[in-house]
This record gives C-alpha cells, sequence and structure tokens, in this order.
C-alpha cells in the first residue's frame, strides 16, 4: 500500500506488510503521545475532523493525534451544524471542505459514505467510522493492542484464539477487527453472540475460506474458555429499526469479575472498543473488572493516539521527519513517564 496521499476508507486496503509499518511508526512516535518530547512536523497543516455521528474517543483522539504532530484542528460534530442539512451533497461538501484542508477524518452514519465523500476529495480522507460498515483506525488500534498484550504474555497473533462478545451484527469495529485478522495465521474465532445478532455470514465464510477456525455460540460461558482474547462490545441501539427491537438484546451478556474468574484463563485479556453501557440494565463489560489487571479498555485508548499519529504521518509523508522537528517539553504533564 502506497500511503502518501491516499485515502484509508476500509481495512481491506491493508496487508501484513503494511500493518507492520503503521505499528513501527506508532512505536516511534511513542516518546510524543507520553509528552516526553514535542514535535511540530505537520505545522500549518489542517486537519477537518467532520463527525456527523456522536464520538468521543475516535474524533478527540485524532484530532490530539494531529496537534501532537504540531497540525491545527477544525470541527464539525452534527449534521445539522453543516450544509448537509440544507440539502448539499456529500459531492460538494467534499470538493469545499477538501480546499479548507490537507487531511480530512469523517464519520458518517450511512454504509458507504465516507468512500462517496472522499472520492471527490482533493486531499487524503479517513474512514472515521461509516455506519456499521466498517472502522479501520479502530481495527488497527485494537491489533496493536493484541499484539502488545501477547508479547508481554510471549505469545504472537498467529496462533490467537479470540472470543468475540455481543452485537457482532452492527459492530463495526468487529467487522474490521476480524478483516485484518484473517491476514494472519492460524486463528480460533469463538463468535458469541445472542440468536439475530449474529456476525454476517459473509464475514464468517471469509474467516473460514482464510483457513482460520470459527466457532459460533449463543452462550457466553460457553464461548469464553480457552482463548487469549475477549473482545467484548455493546448492543449497537442506534443501528436498530427500533428502540424496542434493541432493548430485546440489553444485558443479555455480561461479563463481570465472577464469570471472569469462573470460565476464563487467568490470564485472558478484556477489551472492549468503548463505550461501555453503564446503565444498569445494560452493563456488558461490568465495573468491578476495572481493577483486574488483564483489563486492556484504557491502554486500546491510550494506543489509538499512537495508530492515528501514525495514520497522519504515512498519509501526509512526514514519518521519516518526526524526530527532526523535535524538542524538549516545557510543561509539567502527568502523561509523562517517570524516566523522562
Amino acid at each position: 500500500m502506497d500511503f502518501v496521499g491516499n485515502h484509508i476508507i476500509s481495512v481491506d486496503q491493508f496487508d501484513r506488510q503494511d500493518i507492520a509499518r503503521v505499528f513501527a511508526v506508532a512505536d516511534e512516535l511513542r516518546v510524543y503521545a507520553a509528552r516526553e518530547r514535542i514535535t511540530r512536523v505537520l505545522e500549518g497543516a489542517i486537519l477537518s475532523n467532520m463527525f456527523f455521528e456522536p464520538s468521543t474517543r475516535t474524533r478527540l483522539s485524532f484530532g490530539a493525534a494531529f496537534n501532537l504532530l504540531g497540525g491545527e484542528v477544525r470541527e464539525t460534530t452534527e449534521i445539522k451544524a453543516s450544509s448537509l442539512a440544507k440539502g448539499e451533497s456529500l459531492y460538494d461538501t467534499a470538493r469545499v471542505l477538501s480546499g479548507y484542508s490537507d487531511v480530512i477524518v469523517m464519520r458518517h452514519p450511512t454504509a458507504g459514505s465516507v468512500a462517496e465523500f472522499a472520492a471527490a476529495s482533493r486531499v487524503p480522507v479517513i474512514n472515521g467510522g461509516d455506519g456499521p460498515n466498517e472502522h479501520p483506525s479502530q481495527a488497527l488500534l485494537d491489533l496493536y493492542t493484541i499484539r502488545a498484550e501477547l508479547t508481554g504474555q510471549g505469545k504472537k497473533i498467529d496462533g490467537l484464539s479470540i472470543a468475540l462478545i455481543g452485537d457482532l451484527k452492527y459492530g463495526r469495529a468487529v467487522h474490521s477487527l476480524c478483516k485484518l485478522l484473517a491476514l494472519y495465521d492460524n486463528l480460533q474465532f469463538n463468535l458469541v453472540s445472542p440468536p439475530g445478532l449474529e456476525i454476517p455470514q459473509k464475514l464468517a465464510a471469509q474467516l473460514q475460506a482464510q483457513g482460520h477456525r470459527v466457532q459460533t455460540y449463543h452462550q457466553m460461558e460457553a464461548g469464553i474458555r480457552d482463548v487469549d482474547i475477549l473482545y467484548v462490545t455493546r448492543t449497537q441501539e442506534e443501528r436498530f429499526p427500533s428502540q424496542e427491537e434493541a432493548d430485546r438484546y440489553k444485558g443479555l451478556f455480561r461479563l463481570n469479575q465472577l464469570v471472569y474468574t469462573q470460565h476464563c484463563a487467568p490470564n485472558t485479556v478484556i477489551m472492549h472498543p468503548l463505550p461501555r453501557d453503564s446503565r444498569a440494565d445494560a452493563q456488558e463489560l461490568d465495573d468491578d473488572l476495572n481493577e483486574n489487571p488483564n483489563l486492556a479498555v484504557f491502554r486500546q485508548t491510550d494506543n489509538g493516539l499512537l495508530v492515528r499519529m501514525a495514520l497522519f504521518a504515512l498519509v501526509l509523508d512526514v514519518a521519516d521527519q518526526v524526530h527532526a522537528h523535535s524538542k524538549p517539553v516545557t510543561w509539567f504533564t502527568a502523561n509523562r513517564s517517570p524516566a523522562s
């Protein structure tokens, strides 16, 4: 994959060499994410963050990643705050905004919408999530986290066993992660969901066609035994035809410390793309896991900053120039490592 000047719309664009390149750049940028050094390699560059669905982590981490590389960020956070509410087309919006920007990150509720927008853009576009379809940067940060967690246990991604739990039908993070994991060898996928929220059959067939073992479960306890990773997801209420239908699935699968202790191996890593649902009748990932050292969800969010910095550095062709624009941090920051 040639990153320079190109859109990042789908994980289908990546092979293992591309992933390794992103991860190598992310590793190099850790000192800046940890506020151990400052770089201004993107000074003067402008990111337009166009988020037409609610977002906390993706929107803010893309913005923070660009700022940490020295760039400026402009944001639109609702359709009603843009001319799309007046009937403007994605084509016209893309043509205009790409004249104001050096790179655009876009989230939109309709599958395929970011690709449509990118086709008209004059600058690179990164998909921040298009409906139930894909979320490539989330999949990359999830895979980066999986690699880090397994490395700490002396394991590799090849040979991984993972249980994907919850709403596998509408969970775009799950869909994108599965496609990236499929590039590796000899994986075991335990697909754990309520009846009706199974992973799309086409994706399950793709995993099997690429030589992986795929097992479907409708009971969580059976599906989470003897795996390296638990990847839990919330019910994607916003994708359902009605709230009433979404409510049928709320709270059906709930991972807590008792369930974890009874059914999981001691070093099983717990992941979640967040947000987790904190409402009492939902809580697919219980608060009593917060002190579990294998809970990796906040390490995931930290890794999101690194991966998104790496994507900007690669797309804007500054990955090899970052350290040349480096200088010491001048302020107190709690994010800085004690050794710095």
